[in-house]
């Protein structure tokens, strides 16, 4: 018995936060403030394409991201790398490695910054005296989970040049939910990389971001294209919604 196709989802705008920056990038710090203050934490500078901790290196450590962007990048058994995760100031890394006692991923650093090495069992011990700081541990975890939810949503249900749109939506909210200018961003990632994230071919990318700035949507600021100019994040979750609106039905000849 034949049925009809089922038909694409129309997912819901985003809201957009309503927080202005300097409150958001005053929150990030303190829980930053608070956080060196309980773990004293041993401070570690990185700079692009340092390694913090490798698959298969025996777990010890949470990593606390201070300055900086991080990429999270999973080795299959043939070799193959892909990027799984993004990370940003306030963010947390090395969860990974918690079940099986060994990391599970490498943490590529994609600029200069800073972490915070976290001894894991001084945490836990940390977090039987202070419940804020056990309440900011859970609230970190439940924050991956949704990302990589919505991460697999994205890459499952959008056709290439809204996956691109979303990813840059992503990126301009999480600066914004730091504080950060979100009017022009500087993308730390090849376009390869891109593509390898979002499970598209280089030329995808590129061709997704040209649309995007045939469109108005986005700009770039230099030739070398890596200064990508947002006027409003919010025309990107539009963006998304019109590539997943169904086409009209043809007329009907009379």
């Amino acid at each position: 018995m034949l049925t009809s196709a089922r038909p694409n989802p129309i997912l819901p705008l985003r809201p957009l936060p309503t927080v202005h920056k300097e409150d958001a990038g005053r929150r990030t710090a303190e829980r930053l403030r608070l956080l060196a203050e309980q773990l004293q934490p041993q401070r570690r500078m990185v700079h692009t394409g340092d390694v913090i901790y490798q698959a298969g290196e025996r777990f010890g450590n949470l990593y606390i991201l201070n300055s900086g962007f991080f990429k999270i990048v999973n080795l299959s058994a043939d070799g193959r790398e892909q990027v799984v995760g993004l990370k940003f100031r306030g963010d947390w890394l090395g969860f990974d490695g918690i079940a099986g006692q060994r990391y599970v991923c490498d943490a590529v650093a994609m600029d200069t910054g800073e972490v915070w090495v976290v001894p894991y069992e001084s945490l836990l011990a940390a977090c039987t005296t202070h419940p804020a700081l056990l309440q900011m541990l859970h609230a970190a975890m439940s924050r991956e989970i949704a990302h990589d939810r919505d991460s697999l949503m994205s890459v499952c249900t959008l056709p290439a040049d809204a996956r691109v749109a979303d990813f840059l939506r992503y990126w301009a909210e999480s600066l914004a939910d730091r504080g950060m200018r979100t009017d022009e961003i500087t993308l730390r990632m090849t376009r390869a990389e891109i593509g390898n994230y979002l499970g598209m071919t280089l030329e995808s990318v590129s061709r997704a971001l040209s649309r995007l700035a045939r469109d108005k949507v986005i700009g770039f600021a230099t030739k070398g294209r890596r200064e990508v100019q947002i006027p409003d994040v919010g025309a990107l979750s539009a963006f998304v919604q019109r590539c997943l609106a169904p086409a009209p039905a043809p007329a009907m000849l009379q």
